[in-house]
């Protein structure tokens, strides 16, 4: 008898709960703002830091509320920035779009395993996850996760990590030197 009491007061406070929590969600609603939405859906949401922000998202909100430039995403070229100038309505004269990558090639990094030592340090770096293995056992990067960002070139010790078009994928494109 005391299970089935027990059971009773517990459901009667989550349902009391629950529709208080609902309430409040739907009186306090979070105000989204649609220019930033639609700033995100342009960017190539690759997450790479390239622009100085972490991600497209937060690059996005700081092109509106920093009035940050719009030709920092160089994995999107003049695409994106073309596509950001007419969306926002602005003026393209403090630009010099003719600097602007027309579009990047895209690419992914591959890891020489037979040099990988497992340091490691590639894949604290990657955004997105796409380099995997254990310290001190050699790594290797997922492609279909890799966005090309190109951040573990630098940090690899042992140059062993280089860039490969998606395109073409026995062509490399750089070796770091």
């Amino acid at each position: 008898m005391h299970i089935i009491t027990t059971i009773f007061i517990f459901s009667f406070f989550s349902i009391i709960l629950g529709l208080g929590l609902h309430y409040i969600s739907y009186k306090y609603k979070i105000k989204h703002n649609s220019i930033i939405e639609k700033i995100e859906e342009v960017l190539p949401q690759s997450q790479c830091g390239q622009c100085g922000y972490p991600g497209c998202l937060s690059y996005a909100e700081a092109i509106i509320d920093k009035k940050e430039k719009i030709n920092k995403c160089l994995p999107g070229g003049k695409d994106v920035f073309i596509q950001l100038q007419d969306l926002l309505n602005l003026d393209m004269s403090e630009y010099k779009v003719d600097h602007l990558p027309i579009k990047i090639v895209p690419t992914v990094v591959f890891i020489d395993e037979k040099n990988c030592v497992g340091c490691s340090k590639c894949r604290q770096v990657c955004p997105v996850d796409a380099i995997v293995g254990s310290l001190n056992l050699m790594h290797t990067v997922l492609i279909d996760f890799c966005t090309g960002c190109n951040l573990c070139i630098p940090i690899c010790p042992l140059d062993c990590i280089h860039i490969k078009s998606v395109f073409h994928e026995n062509h490399i494109l750089f070796k770091k030197k």
